[in-house]
């Protein structure tokens, strides 16, 4: 099965988090939840504490199928840690998938993936990314997926079911939560 490595810093939107990491592992993928430090008690926008399995120093040199980073006003963690810019640039070298929801495109932006490439993203980064595919749930252009945030967490899930394991698998779990 495809191995997803979700990245999570303090103040991640859990929406964003949870509802795509929630998809995937239905799908049966296999979906490790790090933290970006070494506290692996991470807490969201709005307190919820969630639980990684591991931190990203433990696993930053294992190959994963996706790299997915939520959003939210964690995103500035992200952004200030270079190892997740690097990480996505390898990923997207390599030719793996990227994902990013929200505010989280503004990483892929800072590492060089958004050139010359169609994307979304939450409207409050519309300044610094002016070519927001503002109408579009989901966007992907080759191995980079974004995202809007948190209403469109289900489609960006699903989207990625689709593209790791089937549009059939996407189908079958969609159904099964009524989607």
């Amino acid at each position: 099965m495809p191995t997803v490595l979700t990245i999570l810093p303090e103040g991640f939107e859990e929406i964003e988090a949870v509802t795509p990491i929630d998809l995937l592992r239905r799908a049966g993928a296999e979906v490790t939840i790090a933290s970006l430090t070494e506290n692996i008690h991470v807490a969201g926008r709005t307190g919820m504490i969630l639980h990684a399995e591991t931190s990203l120093a433990a696993v930053a040199k294992k190959t994963f199928d996706l790299i997915f980073l939520p959003g939210g006003p964690g995103v500035i963690n992200l952004r200030s840690d270079p190892r997740v810019a690097s990480l996505a640039r390898a990923q997207a070298d390599a030719g793996r998938l990227v994902a990013a929801i929200c505010a989280a495109p503004t990483v892929l932006n800072a590492a060089g993936l958004l050139e010359n490439r169609r994307y979304t993203a939450h409207f409050s980064v519309a300044k610094e990314l002016p070519h927001i595919l503002a109408d579009e749930r989901v966007v992907v252009d080759g191995k980079i997926v974004t995202s809007r945030g948190a209403g469109t967490a289900l489609d960006f899930g699903l989207k990625l079911v689709a593209l790791l394991i089937s549009d059939e698998k996407a189908r079958e779990v969609a159904k099964a939560i009524c989607a």
